[in-house]
C-alpha cells in the first residue's frame, strides 16, 4: 500500500473509532492508524470494549517492529495511567515512535497527560487534526468527561399535528415497525434509558433494547432509570423483569428539586458516578418538558408519522415556554426518512445569558 497523509490516516482512524461506538462506555471511542516513516499503512486498531485493549495497542500489535520510526495517529490523546490496561503514551514510547498526531486532548484529568510524557521522551506530538469530525464522533463521552453529567437525547415519537397518542389514550403504534427498529439500535448506543413514571403507569414498556423481528435481546442492555418521586412503578411491572437492571430514582433517594420532584441535575450528577455517558430519555411529555426547561438536554431525535390525529395529548407538556420569544431554538443537523417516518435530528441553541 502507498504512503497516506496525516489528514487520510486520521479520517481512517475516526471511521475506526466509530466501530466500537454503544460497547466502550463508560471508556471513550477511539480509533487509532500506524503509519511508518515512509508514510505506509502499518496499523490499525479501535478500542472494542470496555476493559480490551485501546486503540492504540491494537494498532502497534498489528505492526510490530514496523512502527519504529512512525507516526501514530489518533483520535484521542494517548491515556497516561494504568487502569484496566496500562498506558498506551509508554506503548507507544516502547515501540520507537517518532510522531504522535492528535485530534482531541483528553479531558478526564484521570487519564490525560499522555502528550506530556510522549515529549517528555522526545516524542513530537501535534494536535488538531480534522478534530471537529473527531469530537462529534466522541461527542457523549467528552460532553460528559467535561462537565460531570451524561450526554442527554430526548426521543419522541409523534404524528405530524405533534400528539404522541390518539383522545382514547392509544398509541400502537403511531410510527413504523422501521422506525421503532431504529429506536432500538438508538438504545443500543446509549447506557441509560430514562422514563416517568407516569409512562411506566400508561405503557408499562420495558425499556430494552431488542431485535423486532424476532424479540431477541442486544446483548449489552442500557440501566432502565424510571423517575419516579413517590416510589409508584408497581412490583410487576416490566422494567423489573430482570431483562435489564433498573433504578427507580425517588426523592428519598436523590433528592427533591424547586418542584418537589426528583431533582433533575442531581439525578444526572448520580448518572455520572454510575458510568453512564449517555442517556435517552423516552418519556413522557411533562418529564421531557422539565429537562428541556432546565436545559439538560443535548439533543432531540423525533420520529414523524404521517398522520393526523386533532386532538389527544401532546408530544411534550410544559418546556418552560409562554411566549414565542421563549421558544426553545433548534439547530436542524439531519432529516432522515425511515419507513414511512421522518427522523428529524436537531440540537437545541445555547440561550443568550
Amino acid at each position: 500500500m502507498g504512503g497516506v497523509s496525516v489528514d487520510e490516516a486520521m479520517r481512517r482512524a475516526i471511521e475506526l473509532g466509530a466501530r466500537g461506538l454503544g460497547t466502550t462506555s463508560p471508556n471513550p471511542v477511539v480509533g487509532c492508524v500506524l503509519l511508518d516513516a515512509d508514510g505506509t499503512v502499518v496499523g490499525e486498531g479501535f478500542h472494542a470494549y470496555t476493559g480490551g485493549p485501546h486503540a492504540e495497542i491494537v494498532a502497534l500489535a498489528q505492526a510490530g517492529e514496523r512502527a519504529r520510526g512512525g507516526t501514530a495517529v489518533v483520535t484521542l490523546e494517548p491515556c497516561d495511567h494504568t487502569g484496566r490496561t496500562g498506558p498506551c503514551s509508554h506503548a507507544l514510547i516502547r515501540a520507537g515512535i517518532a510522531r504522535v498526531v492528535v485530534a482531541v486532548p483528553d479531558p478526564n484529568p484521570v487519564a490525560s497527560g499522555g502528550a506530556a510524557t510522549l515529549r517528555a521522551a522526545g516524542v513530537r506530538v501535534e494536535f488538531g487534526v480534522r478534530a471537529d469530525e473527531a469530537e462529534a464522533g466522541n461527542v457523549a463521552w467528552l460532553t460528559s468527561m467535561r462537565r460531570g453529567w451524561p450526554y442527554l437525547i430526548w426521543k419522541y415519537a409523534a404524528t405530524l399535528d405533534g400528539r404522541s397518542a390518539a383522545v382514547d389514550g392509544s398509541s400502537m403504534w403511531i410510527t413504523s415497525e422501521a422506525a421503532r427498529m431504529d429506536v432500538h439500535a438508538l438504545r443500543g448506543t446509549v447506557d441509560a434509558v430514562i422514563a416517568g413514571v407516569g409512562t411506566v403507569l400508561t405503557d408499562d414498556p420495558r425499556l430494552t433494547a431488542r431485535n423486532l423481528r424476532d424479540g431477541t435481546l442486544a446483548i449489552r442492555q442500557p440501566l432502565r432509570v424510571v423517575v419516579d418521586s413517590a416510589g409508584r412503578t408497581p412490583a410487576d411491572a416490566r422494567v423489573r423483569d430482570g431483562a435489564a437492571r433498573t433504578w427507580i430514582a425517588t426523592v428519598a433517594e436523590v433528592g427533591a428539586g424547586p418542584d418537589g420532584r426528583v431533582d433533575l441535575p442531581a439525578l444526572l450528577a448520580e448518572l455520572h458516578h454510575r458510568g453512564v455517558r449517555a442517556a435517552l430519555l423516552e418519556g413522557g411529555p411533562r418529564l421531557a418538558g422539565a429537562f428541556l426547561a432546565a436545559g439538560l438536554v443535548d439533543r432531540v431525535v423525533g420520529y414523524v408519522a404521517p398522520k393526523l390525529l386533532g386532538g389527544g395529548p401532546a408530544a411534550l407538556i410544559d418546556a418552560g415556554v409562554t411566549t414565542i420569544a421563549d421558544a426553545i431554538d433548534l439547530e436542524l443537523t439531519d432529516v432522515t426518512r425511515v419507513g414511512s417516518d421522518l427522523r428529524i435530528t436537531a440540537l437545541p441553541r445555547k440561550r443568550e445569558a
